[in-house]
């Protein structure tokens, strides 16, 4: 290869260096390569470890504003762990910028080698072409030396074009990482300026103010849903997934049970992420085929409704053994009073801050529903209570802080039409819509841990985030 080829090879090699640092490190350093359900907005939140959020807002009798904030935890307030991240910063900007000033360097050297070159072979190609027309005056071998040089220069010139853009390019990064810097340090001049033991100590007091102001808290009463949040996509059109409320901040299981019946194999994901991405950690073959779509996990043990009978099923994932099992007395089952999309959804078993329950419908109720409390260990009812909603007009139901509630249908323009309150065994009817993306809800539970609805929606298995209206406790009701 001739000595002007092998210094273009090398230009070309410089630019594959520069495309590929910028591709790796600009984007880290201006913080373009984070990701966040998400899931998956899967699930969007806002952790209490990363910022204040309100928790719930109303308006009590009076007029007058009640907000509910959840403080960060303080270890973030720390002076030197924000200026340690600060400054470790600033110094890789400043760092990258000195890269910058060499690389660019570079770049105007080559940049002047390339226009060099690209003059060179415009004369050239001009040069061939007076060449060409006076052909028969040169000898064929020359003609053909000449022309085969040219053949191989020609595809070069789209890539100078190319080159004179990049570097183009990486003048405009030179500029915003000076840019990006002055901003730093400006906000370093900011943060110095404060007293941060000061504002430390007095985040914490707010917060000891407003964790006691929580503890006065009751339960909530639904006032709003919104999403929904897709999270992933498998499955049929019917099933169930779940966690577990009283499971620890750092304990975020997945459960996945597919299908609404002829199938007993339970999936276990570590994490939210892992049931995205599919990495079970464990499956559970159960000792019995589930009925229906309407399970729940309840610390660290799964109740279901045993296929063909209304038998409640207590099933330990620790240990792998039936810990409890009891007929649910006079309920129907096996499509006898299912909700509207039938499925074996005779007898719904879920979990709200109280407790357990079961909703089902009986002959002596006339197939309306009767809410029961269970107990957790033992399955036995401990109180029912008989409404006069059918079951078989129930397109699902949900139960938070004791209070049932009923959505009128399982398609598209479904919406909360009716509640029953097991505190004051009195009803009432809703108008709380929601949005139904997918058209065929098949199973809708309240998880309290994460105060969010978890849906199958046709395949689709997705969170509602729901607004709860709290009412402070006064000394009077203590």
């Amino acid at each position: 290869m001739s000595p002007p080829l092998l210094k273009l090879g090398a230009v070309l090699s410089t630019m594959a260096m520069i495309s590929n640092w910028m591709s790796q490190t600009l984007p880290s350093l201006v913080g373009l390569n984070t990701t966040r359900i998400t899931t998956s907005d899967s699930l969007t939140q806002i952790s209490p470890k990363e910022g204040w959020q309100v928790y719930s807002s109303a308006q009590d009798p009076d007029g007058r504003c009640i907000c509910t904030v959840v403080a960060p935890e303080q270890n973030l307030c720390s002076r030197d762990a924000k200026s340690r991240q600060l400054r470790q910063l600033l110094e890789k900007v400043q760092n990258m910028s000195q890269s910058i000033e060499v690389l660019n360097l570079r770049t105007q050297r080559d940049f002047q080698y390339v226009l060099k070159m690209e003059t060179q072979m415009k004369g050239l190609k001009a040069k061939f072409r007076q060449i060409e027309d006076d052909r028969k005056t040169l000898m064929t071998k020359h003609f053909q030396e000449l022309k085969e040089k040219m053949d191989e220069l020609l595809p070069l010139i789209p890539v100078l074009e190319q080159y004179k853009t990049d570097a183009k390019l990486i003048t405009q990064f030179k500029e915003e990482i000076r840019n990006l810097s002055t901003v730093l340090t400006g906000i370093q001049e900011e943060i110095g300026a404060y007293d941060y033991e000061e504002l430390h100590q007095r985040v914490v007091n707010l917060e000891t103010r407003l964790r006691d102001c929580m503890k006065k808290l009751t339960c909530g009463k639904l006032m709003k849903i919104t999403g929904p949040i897709t999270v992933k996509i498998s499955g049929t059109r019917f099933g169930a997934w779940m966690t577990d409320p009283l499971a620890s901040e750092k304990n975020n299981r997945v459960w996945y049970m597919d299908s609404y019946t002829n199938n007993k194999i339970v999936r276990e994901y570590k994490s939210i992420a892992d049931f995205i991405s599919g990495a079970e950690s464990r499956t559970y073959n159960l000792p019995f085929k589930w009925a229906g779509t309407n399970h729940v996990v309840y610390n660290g043990s799964l109740y279901f409704n045993k296929y063909q009978s209304n038998i409640i099923i207590k099933y330990s994932f620790d240990t792998g053994r039936v810990l409890a099992q009891r007929s649910l007395e006079y309920a129907g089952f096996h499509n006898v009073y299912p909700y509207t999309w039938g499925g074996f959804s005779d007898i719904d078993l879920m979990a709200d801050e109280i407790g357990l329950w079961a909703v089902y419908a009986t002959n002596q109720n006339a197939g309306n529903i009767v809410i029961s409390q269970l107990n957790q260990d033992t399955l036995e009812v401990l109180k029912s209570w008989s409404t006069g909603y059918p079951k078989r007009s129930a397109g699902e139901s949900f139960m938070i802080c004791g209070t049932l509630y009923v959505t009128n249908s399982h398609l598209t323009g479904a919406k909360v039409y009716y509640s029953y309150s097991t505190k004051t065994s009195t009803y009432e009817y809703t108008d709380i819509p929601f949005h139904n993306q997918y058209f065929h809800i098949s199973m809708l539970d309240y998880n309290a841990r994460d105060r969010a609805l978890y849906a199958w929606n046709n395949g689709h298995q997705v969170l509602f985030n729901v607004t709860l209206f709290h009412i402070i406790k006064t000394e009077d009701d203590t």
